[in-house]
């Protein structure tokens, strides 16, 4: 029986077992926990004295949007020094002097920050507790959603470690992949809607009218984060009517942040070989 690669076991192990772990877990629970608490008083402050069943999807629209944002902030922080500070501590050397190959050591990086972010999900399953007891939400939406979480975990955990590998700095990487990530989460929205006004404004100066969204516009719109995530919700968060595309908004958004992060999963490990890769030959 071949043996778990030694680089994974080493992580899941300095990260399980350290007493940050149940100190992160803690405070996660705790700031979501507060999130949804604070909701219900306000609601209950402002509405009737009793709790609506038909609040539940509110409530569960707030945990993921608050589940979101605690994602963009955790996984760049795990994944953007995993690289550097090896080669911080000079320890990289010695780990590309191993049997293991450049790639599986990444991979083993990329595994370990993953795992404790799905255990960190499968933490919060009791908050989601007042949906599954009120209702509000369909298992196909609640299943979605997470599976939503799971895919933007996995990019951010690829460009964490890409930005790792390519910067010498940890601090150089870390402001890097937070600003990667923002762009994904914020940038991408503000664009596509500057882009649909753009054309709108053009069409109207034409007085002509838009059938259908601008092609990059709905590109843009489907990889947004925040809007793919509030259209699994069943909320309309898009510019314009549409546009039919080969893929549904869903299929979109998972095929290119799935090829995304392979794609930098694989660089980063071609980028971590221990050749120079930009030698040039000399007569």
């Amino acid at each position: 029986m071949k043996e778990l690669n030694p680089v994974l076991l080493k992580e899941l192990r300095q990260r399980f077992r350290s007493y940050r772990s149940p100190l992160v877990i803690l405070l996660y629970l705790l700031v979501l926990g507060g999130f949804s608490l604070g909701y219900i008083y306000l609601k209950w402050r402002n509405g009737p004295a009793f709790f609506q069943p038909g609040s539940s999807k509110e409530i569960f629209m707030v945990l993921s949007m608050a589940q979101l944002g605690l994602l963009t902030f955790v996984v760049p922080g795990l994944t953007a020094g995993v690289i550097s500070g090896e080669r911080e501590r000079q320890t990289l050397n010695v780990l590309l002097t191993t049997e293991l190959s450049p790639l599986s050591i990444v991979v083993s990086k990329v595994i370990s920050a993953c795992s404790f972010m799905v255990l960190l999900l499968f933490a919060t399953l009791p908050l989601y507790s007042l949906v599954f007891m009120y209702g509000g939400m369909s298992p196909s939406q609640i299943v979605g959603v997470f599976g939503f979480f799971l895919i933007c975990m996995f990019l951010f955990a690829a460009i964490g470690v890409a930005c790792s590998t390519y910067f010498k700095r940890t601090g150089v990487s870390t402001i890097t992949t937070y600003a990667v990530v923002f762009f994904l989460l914020a940038g991408t929205g503000f664009l596509a809607g500057f882009l649909y006004e753009l054309y709108r404004s053009q069409a109207s100066m034409a007085m002509l009218q838009l059938r259908e969204t601008p092609l990059v516009v709905q590109i843009l719109q489907d990889i947004n984060p925040v809007m793919v995530m509030m259209r699994i919700l069943g909320e309309n968060a898009s510019f314009g009517p549409g546009r039919e595309m080969w893929l549904p908004y869903w299929g979109t958004f998972t095929v290119t942040y799935l090829a995304l992060g392979v794609l930098l999963v694989l660089w980063s490990g071609w980028k971590l070989k221990p050749v120079n890769h930009n030698r040039k030959l000399f007569r």
